[in-house]
C-alpha cells in the first residue's frame, strides 16, 4: 500500500496545477474612428482620441489567453505606425505618421524603456531596416521624401539621403550587394500613387536606378509598398507588393550589369483578394507568406523550386485588414493583426491565430477590438520571435 501511495503522489507532482503555456505579442493601438465605433454600438467623441502600447497572451492554450499583461501609453497624436526588432532583438523602433520622432523601446530593461529620437527632417515616417552588422538604421520618411540614416548604438542621426522619386515606403537592404531597395508607394493622404521602386547604392547613400512594376501606361497608380529579400537568395531576389495593381513583384540581381531584373510574379486580382501588403518568409525560405487587406486574407506559397517562381499553397480567411504577422519561432503559430491605418472597412480590430502545420484559423485575440482600439502593428517578444526574413 505504501509503494503503491508513493507511486500515485510521485504521479501527481507531474500533472501541472495549471497551465503555464503563454505567448506575449507586443502590439501598438489607436482608437478606431467614431464611425467603426458607432457601427459596434460603442460610446465615442467623450474619451478623447488614445494610443498605446500593449502586451498581450496570444497563445490559445494560455489561462491568460487575450489578456493585457501590460500597457503603456503613447501620445494620442503620435499616429505610431510599424514597429521593427534590430538585428540582435535588443531594441524595437517605432515609427509614427502623425509627429517627426521615432520611438525606441530597450528590450533588456526591465520594466522597458522608451526613449524618443526626433527625426525633424522626417515627416510620415513608415519602415526601418537594419545593415547585417546591426550598426545602421535606416527610416524612410514618405512625407518628406527622404532615408534617414542612424547609429544603431548611439541611434543619433548620421546623415539624410534625398530621393528623386516621392513617398518612400517599404525599404530592404542586401549588404552583399552594396544596395538598398526603397518603394515609391503614395503621398500620405491616399493620393498620388507611385510606380516604382528604386536602388540605393548602401555605402554611399547615392540613389541610382528607378524601375517601374507595372505594364499598364504611366502613370499606372499600382503603389508598390513593401519590399523584402528572400534570405539566402542566390543571386539576390526581392519581392515587392504592389498595393493598389493586387500582384507581387519580384527584383532579381543581376551581377553582370549591376542592375535589377524586374518582373510580375503573381497577380491577385481576380482571385477575390486584394490590397496585398506584408511579406515574410519561412525558416529555410522554403515558404512565403502575404497578406491582403481587402477583404483579409493571410496566403501561404511554395518558393523552395524557385524562388521567382511563387505557388500558391493555401489562402486562409482572416478579417478585414489583414496586415503585420507575428511567428513564433518554432513555426507552429502566425498571428495576423487585422488593420490597416484605420481605412473603413479594413480595419477589423482584431488577431488571426492560425495554426501553420494545420493551415487553420483556430482563434482570435478581439480584446483591443471590443475596447474600441485598431492594433497597428505586432510582434512577438524576443522569447518567442521569428524574424522571419525581416
Amino acid at each position: 500500500m505504501n509503494k503503491l501511495l508513493a507511486l500515485l503522489l510521485a504521479s501527481a507532482l507531474l500533472i501541472p496545477l495549471s497551465s503555464d503555456a503563454e505567448i506575449l505579442a507586443l502590439l501598438n493601438y489607436e482608437s478606431k474612428p467614431n464611425d467603426s465605433l458607432k457601427d459596434l454600438k460603442m460610446p465615442f467623441g467623450t474619451q478623447g482620441r488614445k494610443e498605446g502600447i500593449a502586451i498581450i497572451d496570444v497563445d490559445p492554450e494560455s489561462d491568460n489567453y487575450g489578456n493585457i499583461l501590460a500597457d503603456f501609453p503613447l501620445p494620442s497624436d503620435l499616429v505610431a505606425h510599424h514597429v521593427f526588432y534590430n538585428r540582435d532583438a535588443t531594441k524595437i523602433y517605432l515609427t509614427a505618421l502623425g509627429k517627426p520622432e521615432l520611438r525606441v523601446i530597450y528590450m533588456t530593461a526591465n520594466p522597458y524603456r522608451i526613449k524618443v529620437i526626433d527625426v525633424p527632417d522626417c515627416q510620415v515616417g513608415e519602415d526601418v531596416v537594419f545593415s547585417a552588422d546591426n550598426k545602421t538604421w535606416y527610416l524612410t520618411c514618405m512625407g518628406s521624401g527622404n532615408i534617414i540614416v542612424g547609429d544603431v548604438g548611439t541611434d543619433a542621426i548620421t546623415s539624410t539621403i534625398s530621393l528623386a522619386k516621392p513617398y518612400p515606403h517599404g525599404i530592404a537592404i542586401n549588404d552583399a550587394i552594396d544596395r538598398i531597395l526603397v518603394t515609391n508607394t503614395i503621398k500620405h493622404d491616399l493620393t498620388d500613387p507611385g510606380e516604382t521602386i528604386t536602388a540605393v547604392e548602401a555605402s554611399t547613400g547615392t540613389p541610382l536606378t528607378s524601375y517601374k512594376l507595372s505594364g499598364k501606361p504611366s502613370p499606372s497608380g499600382v503603389a508598390p509598398v513593401e519590399i523584402l529579400f528572400v534570405p539566402g537568395a542566390n543571386p539576390p531576389l526581392a519581392y515587392i507588393t504592389i498595393m493598389f495593381g493586387g500582384t507581387l513583384w519580384t527584383a532579381t540581381w543581376n551581377p553582370q550589369s549591376k542592375e535589377f531584373d524586374v518582373a510580375q510574379a503573381y497577380d491577385f486580382n481576380g482571385t477575390g483578394s486584394g490590397v496585398p501588403l506584408e511579406i515574410y518568409f519561412g525558416p529555410k525560405s522554403e515558404r512565403m507568406y502575404v497578406t491582403t487587406a481587402n477583404p483579409g486574407h493571410f496566403h501561404i506559397f511554395d518558393i523552395s523550386k524557385d524562388p521567382a517562381k511563387p505557388e500558391l499553397l493555401k489562402t486562409i480567411k482572416t478579417a478585414a485588414g489583414a496586415h503585420h504577422v507575428g511567428f513564433t519561432k518554432d513555426w507552429k503559430y502566425g498571428f495576423v493583426q487585422n488593420a490597416f491605418i484605420n481605412l473603413k472597412g479594413m480595419d477589423d480590430g482584431s488577431i488571426t491565430v492560425v495554426d501553420l502545420q494545420k493551415q487553420e484559423v483556430i482563434g482570435s485575440v478581439d480584446t483591443l477590438k471590443n475596447l474600441g482600439f485598431n492594433p497597428n502593428s505586432i510582434v512577438l517578444l524576443p522569447k518567442w520571435n521569428a524574424l522571419a526574413g525581416h
